[in-house]
């Protein structure tokens, strides 16, 4: 009589001799970590770049970055002292100016860099780990530090030259400093798309803000000025800029005019309107 085959082994004996598949594993953050590692190395090896590309080839290198604004400031100084007594507000004309050139001077300094970042860098963009974003925030961290730097050195030259007794608030000095940063970056990523997608903006852009340094409260107080001036320049964010400032070094002016809200919503609303133009367009613009 034939035999019966073998029983068939349970599921556990069947299996023994297939590979274990291993549970899967939560995912880590290791590449997250690692994304922002690369990306911080790549900003600072950007910065090193346009330090070495600016200032590395030009003789007397970060001198001149002290040079042109002081020079800006004398000239006010001197111009303006052979036409009026004394200034708006104090005795000094160096510290009048100073307080009113210097933001301004920030603002205009990171607007330009950040508008033409994708330019400097586009040799490198092609490169994956070099992305438009690190471009950007190479020349923001830059300019800011280099600005306030110098803002910085001149203050305190000035007010040790003056010989003058001013009792310095910061917060106001600080709030200042950042909304004209913040300001400058949001101007500055959306003008870096407008520029690339469409070159004429870039004279455009020059035509209209050309104004800008005689209607910034450089010069001048907001206060000072008839109701139709003060209604018309009251949108100009600069303006509150400038007047913030001088709070921080003359301690009878309020500039009850300044709002920082205001400024902080414009420079945030044009920020996100750059980062997620210049997210769509990229591409496009480093293809061209």
């Amino acid at each position: 009589m034939a035999s019966l085959p073998p029983a068939a082994p349970s599921g556990s004996q069947h299996n023994r001799g297939t590979p274990a598949v291993p549970p899967a594993q939560p995912p880590t953050k290791t590449g997250g970590r690692s994304r922002r590692f690369a990306s911080l190395r790549t900003v600072v090896a950007l910065i090193l770049r346009e330090m070495s590309t600016r200032y590395g080839r030009t003789p007397g290198g970060y001198i001149w970055a002290v040079l042109e604004p002081l020079a800006a400031i004398l000239f006010l100084s001197l111009g303006f002292s052979l036409i009026i007594r004394t200034p708006s507000l104090g005795t000094s004309f160096l510290l009048f100016y100073a307080t009113g050139y210097l933001p301004f001077d920030l603002y205009m300094q990171i607007s330009n860099a950040c508008a033409r970042a994708l330019r400097f860098s586009k040799p490198l963009l092609k490169y994956p780990a070099v992305t438009w974003l690190d471009a950007i925030m190479a020349r923001l961290v830059l300019n800011s530090l280099t600005s306030i730097f110098v803002m910085i050195l001149l203050l305190t030259g000035i007010l040790m030259v003056i010989d003058s007794r001013t009792v310095l608030d910061m917060p106001p000095v600080v709030q200042a400093v950042a909304m004209a940063i913040l300001l400058g970056a949001g101007v500055g990523t959306l003008n870096c798309v407008l520029m690339e997608l469409y070159p004429l903006w870039s004279v455009t852009w020059g035509i209209l803000t050309r104004p800008l340094f005689l209607a910034s409260g450089i010069f001048f107080l907001y206060d000072d000025l008839p109701p139709l001036g003060q209604d018309i320049l009251w949108y100009n964010p600069l303006m509150h800029i400038t007047g913030l400032m001088r709070t921080g070094f003359y301690p009878s002016y309020t500039a009850a005019y300044v709002n920082i809200t205001y400024v902080t919503l414009v420079s945030l609303v044009l920020l996100f309107l750059g980062l997620v133009l210049m997210g769509r367009y990229h591409r496009d613009i480093l293809n061209r």
